[in-house]
């Protein structure tokens, strides 16, 4: 019982490789903005290849390169926002939809901000079962289904309100959960209140800047020594969150042009034969849950 306790801490102790690092980044900024669920994707992908879980510390901390990839792409968006939110603090009469805006993104990045908190441990542990992730793969699909045909998709950016940013808000939080996807969480939201598809994605976006921003700085002392995953040098680290920002960049200006002719429908068919394929997987045991 000694030696196998020994063993599978030797496991959750490795440390990543280059190529693993390099692949895994590129996942990540491949799938973060599509509604396919980055962490799920990461979670598979690092099992299936390299026999582990690289941990949800090194997720959070290579996230910053694909929020970054969104702070330089909506940067004109956001420092308007920013500049109307601070400038209204001084003069009321200025106060418009920029001034709103900025509270609808912090309003709704409460919600995630504390369940991140406060569910830290299970994030990190029992949430990441592939048996999980695979089910909400399935199960999520049939979401963005049920949104895109109920939802009207007929308000504007300008018809935005608090209610809105708090729903769309509590849907970020079901992201911790691998295989859900923190942008079809929210879109799914969007739509399901009528927001037009390209705004419920634009707006997912903000959303989630500050508790990504938040969670990957949060996770970056982990990463180098994590309770559950894999370790990875500064250097690795570095370098795949400049490899998530390249390619998270090149993905949001591909989905947003995607999501003007096209419904989210179309993910949907691609994540249901996968969360089959990775239930498949686990129950011949060629991946293990954990």
């Amino acid at each position: 019982m000694e030696n196998l306790t020994l063993a599978q801490s030797t496991t959750e102790m490795t440390d990543m490789s280059w190529v693993q690092v390099l692949v895994l980044s590129i996942v990540q900024g491949l799938t973060e903005f599509l509604p396919v669920s980055s962490s799920g994707h990461l979670r598979i992908v690092s099992e299936l290849f390299w026999g582990q879980d690289a941990g949800a510390s090194f997720t959070a901390v290579i996230q910053l390169g694909t929020e970054l990839a969104v702070v330089v792409f909506f940067a004109k968006m956001i420092w308007q926002i920013l500049t109307g939110w601070f400038k209204g603090w001084v003069d009321k009469e200025s106060r418009g939809q920029d001034w709103k805006m900025g509270w609808f993104v912090i309003v709704g990045s409460i919600p995630i901000g504390v369940l991140g908190l406060v569910g830290k441990d299970l994030i990190r542990d029992a949430l990441r079962n592939l048996w999980i992730t695979a089910g909400m793969l399935i199960l999520f699909s049939l979401v963005f289904i049920v949104a895109e045909r109920v939802g009207k998709k007929n308000r504007g950016f300008d018809e935005l309100t608090m209610k809105d940013a708090i729903i769309m808000g509590l849907c970020q939080c079901l992201a911790l959960i691998p295989g859900v996807s923190r942008s079809g969480g929210t879109i799914s939201g969007g739509l399901f209140l009528g927001l037009d598809r390209e705004v419920a994605t634009r707006f997912s976006f903000l959303l989630a800047i500050p508790a990504v921003l938040a969670s990957g700085l949060f996770s970056l002392p982990d990463a180098f020594d994590p309770a559950a995953g894999q370790a990875a040098s500064g250097m690795q680290l570095l370098v795949g969150t400049a490899v998530a920002f390249v390619v998270g960049y090149a993905s949001i200006a591909w989905l947003l042009k995607f999501v003007s002719n096209h419904s989210f429908e179309w993910f949907a068919a691609y994540r249901i034969p996968v969360g089959i394929f990775v239930m498949i997987l686990l129950a011949i045991g060629v991946l293990q849950p954990f």
